[in-house]
């Protein structure tokens, strides 16, 4: 999968675009945001993220589609879609309400699963871009199965963020 989003961003790249290309490495799917959050937090977020993991089985989603937040007339983020995602949306939800307990507030915005692919810094190249993201708007680009979630620590860093696995929660087999 990496290998085909690295294609696609080799592809987009060539647009001339003014974007902050995410690398590949760091594309991610996030399920819940938390911000900065108290260390003494991390064991219970980690005992909630097993607990609703443990409810759920292996399932299957699928990369397609690329497009723009919030429009292409005003991209501000270049992102692949995710599909046939019923069991990502009831897993983002259960521990969405698990957290609530925690004191995390409930996302407000319905959920959008997707994976950031880079950020636009300005106008520049964004005809020529729109016009490639056209082309690529239905692709499919490959199915993989989810077999865990993590939690990870995002360190924001001049060359941009580094992340850092904390915990893992697998699903069921």
């Amino acid at each position: 999968m990496k290998a085909s989003l690295a294609g696609i961003q080799q592809h987009l790249k060539e647009s001339g675009a003014d974007i902050r290309w995410v690398k590949t490495d760091n594309i991610h799917l996030t399920l819940k945001f938390f911000g900065d959050i108290e260390e003494n937090s991390v064991t219970g977020i980690i005992q909630l993220l097993k607990g609703a993991c443990s409810h759920h089985n292996i399932f299957s989603i699928e990369i397609s589609g690329i497009g723009t937040f919030p429009a292409k007339r005003s991209p501000r983020v270049l992102w692949a879609g995710i599909t046939a995602h019923g069991e990502l949306v009831k897993l983002q939800v259960e521990i969405d309400e698990a957290l609530a307990s925690l004191g995390f507030d409930p996302e407000k915005r319905v959920f959008s699963p997707h994976l950031t692919l880079g950020r636009f810094r300005s106008s520049r190249g964004k005809s020529a871009l729109v016009e490639k993201i056209t082309m690529l708007e239905h692709d499919r680009f490959g199915l993989f199965d989810v077999r865990s979630i993590y939690l990870i620590k995002s360190d924001l860093k001049p060359a941009g963020a580094v992340y850092s696995k904390i915990a893992e929660a697998p699903l069921q087999a």
